[in-house]
């Protein structure tokens, strides 16, 4: 029989506005336990965006942790009470990057680093594109830079390590095997099982 990383006692340390710390103590195969610290978040989406000419529209924004900009996919939080995955992939594509789509699919889901977060990224596909205007959420979106790129530049960048935004890199290797015909995506309201949920429920802002 496999053994059951079962919880034995957990205590939070912080919780934020963005994630949760906690350290769970959980019984291990030996009969003893490991303490294991976890992050919680409230998951995200992000958008590869593919207009007609078969370019991806991505943004340089600057991401604290690493001291520098990064190139990544428009994307933003799951943090609005019952909105659903792809409805929050529509706001965000048309707050960042004043785009509307007619068009939605799944393509992955990538957790972020599951050793110590249960940060979740579900990436859709955007086809259809049209512009709607855009609207400045917050000092961060007003810095943002957009670009329009050859999605075989985007998977060139990817595997060059210009792209190291995790979701960015899956969402756009994704996009090309989908689009040439060698993979097909999931339908934009496709389960999705592994979305966090504690900090949601922690917050009151759980699907």
């Amino acid at each position: 029989m496999r053994h059951e990383f079962t919880t034995v006692s957990t205590r939070d340390v912080h919780l934020g506005r963005v994630v949760a710390l906690r350290v769970d103590e959980v019984a291990m195969p030996g009969g003893g336990t490991a303490r294991r610290e976890v992050v919680e978040h409230l998951g995200a989406v992000a958008v590869a965006a593919v207009d007609d000419d078969g370019h991806v529209t991505l943004i340089h924004q600057y991401r604290h942790p690493l001291g520098k900009r990064l190139w990544e996919l428009p994307a933003g939080l799951l943090d609005a009470a019952g909105e659903q995955p792809v409805d929050a992939a529509r706001r965000e594509l048309a707050e960042e990057v004043g785009l509307a789509a007619a068009e939605w699919s799944t393509l992955v889901d990538v957790a972020a680093s599951p050793g110590f977060t249960d940060e979740v990224v579900r990436v859709f596909l955007a086809r259809g594109l049209s512009e709607v205007e855009r609207q400045h959420m917050g000092e961060e979106e007003a810095d943002l830079e957009t670009r329009r790129v050859p999605l075989d530049e985007a998977v060139r960048m990817a595997l060059a390590g210009e792209i190291v935004n995790g979701a960015a890199v899956a969402g756009v290797l994704a996009a090309q095997a989908v689009l040439a015909g060698r993979a097909r995506a999931r339908p934009a309201d496709a389960p999705f099982e592994d979305r966090p949920t504690r900090f949601a429920a922690r917050q009151g802002t759980g699907s």
